[in-house]
């Protein structure tokens, strides 16, 4: 099917394609002060909590923007003047941290592993132990820049045990990949509404704490990512403090209803990892490797090495698909020349076979005659 008769499958880590019904969710105007939207928005921010396993310990803080703007406020807001941030980082998005961390103007160090390394549970608590300033822990539960799935019950232990907060990055993997507050100790984790569970851009969110916020007044930078003003104020009247995105928030709201409809986190788990399962065979079959080994592999994003073949050239593969209902993504590993394809969203087995099928044909039309990478 092409792009002339629908719009195309996004095969990116967001924002992605969304049901007919999230759309048509949509399609009404909606008084941000009318009590069936102040009932939507409390019913989301219940619902995440659920998603959580987290009702009872922590509070659901939304923030218009997208998930960078929830992880701005969530660290701005929890993080003190005086605090000392350590960032686990293997891609980009650790290290979009360090910068709102500088921004910010919180003191902070860093542990860096490879892109396609997790970091190591061990030296994690040594680095805690010889440094005491430190008082939170940064971490990306999925890191999208390669799709790898960071340790993120083992950090949590490490981190329980030495006694530091623990804040956690779960924009790729909330709803996909279970983390429960019950099993997992944190005292934040952020993610946003167009990923995992399958809404539209426009809104972040944070789950804290409530112990944890309560003792959070004036530590934020800022008036708008003040989440403890946010919440503050919405515990009083349930009302956003600013314009709230009211088209994204019942789009939402229709998006977790299919979510729980689906199964949960377990259903969505596995709907993504067939789709994952069927991508890497495929794409395998065709010469492609993947930069990661399956074991480190979660079923959000996969990232592929660039061919060898000198008629591989990647702007005209991306276009020759996007021509056919295709989007995929570009690289941004700095270890390899890389593109990536997501197998998130409202997609199923059907549409990752169809996308392999247009790859395959590609290919021919670009006369590549594999899709092995250079050696190393």
């Amino acid at each position: 099917m092409t792009t002339a008769d629908r719009d195309p499958w996004l095969l990116t880590p967001g924002p992605l394609t969304t049901t007919d019904e999230t759309k048509r969710a949509m399609l009404h105007d909606w008084g941000s002060r009318d009590a069936t939207f102040i009932e939507t928005n409390a019913r989301v921010r219940r619902s995440l909590l659920k998603i959580a396993n987290a009702e009872d310990t922590h509070v659901c803080v939304p923030v218009q923007g997208s998930g960078t703007f929830a992880v701005e406020a969530t660290l701005g807001t929890v993080i003190p003047k005086d605090g000392k941030a350590l960032v686990l980082i293997n891609g980009a998005y650790g290290q979009r941290m360090v910068k709102i961390l500088d921004y910010t103007g919180r003191a902070h160090a860093t542990y860096e592993t490879a892109e396609d390394t997790p970091p190591d549970p061990a030296h994690l608590e040594k680095m805690l132990a010889d440094d005491a300033a430190i008082t939170h822990v940064l971490a990306v539960h999925c890191e999208t820049t390669s799709g790898i799935l960071n340790p993120i019950a083992e950090i949590a232990e490490v981190c329980a045990k030495q006694g530091k907060s623990l804040i956690i990055d779960a924009m790729s993997a909330f709803g996909a990949i279970e983390l429960d507050a019950k099993k997992v100790t944190f005292d934040a984790v952020m993610a946003s509404s167009n990923k995992c569970l399958e809404g539209v851009p426009g809104m972040g969110f944070a789950l804290i704490r409530k112990s944890v916020l309560e003792g959070c007044k004036g530590n934020a930078h800022s008036l708008s990512l003040d989440l403890y003003d946010q919440w503050t104020a919405m515990e009083k009247n349930a009302q956003w403090r600013f314009t709230p995105p009211t088209h994204v928030i019942v789009a939402f709201d229709a998006a977790i209803r299919q979510f729980f409809d689906a199964g949960g986190v377990a259903g969505r788990f596995k709907r993504y990892t067939e789709n994952r399962d069927i991508l890497i065979a495929g794409m395998r079959k065709l010469g492609f490797e993947t930069l990661l080994p399956d074991s480190l592999q979660a079923p959000i994003i996969i990232t592929f090495k660039m061919p060898e073949d000198p008629n591989f050239d990647f702007e005209v593969f991306y276009d020759r698909l996007k021509d056919q209902g295709y989007i995929i993504y570009p690289g941004k590993l700095t270890v390899a020349p890389s593109f990536r394809i997501g197998c998130i969203g409202a997609l199923g087995a059907a549409e990752i076979n169809g996308a392999l099928a247009v790859i395959e044909s590609t290919l021919k039309d670009m006369n590549v005659q594999n899709g092995r990478p250079a050696a190393a």
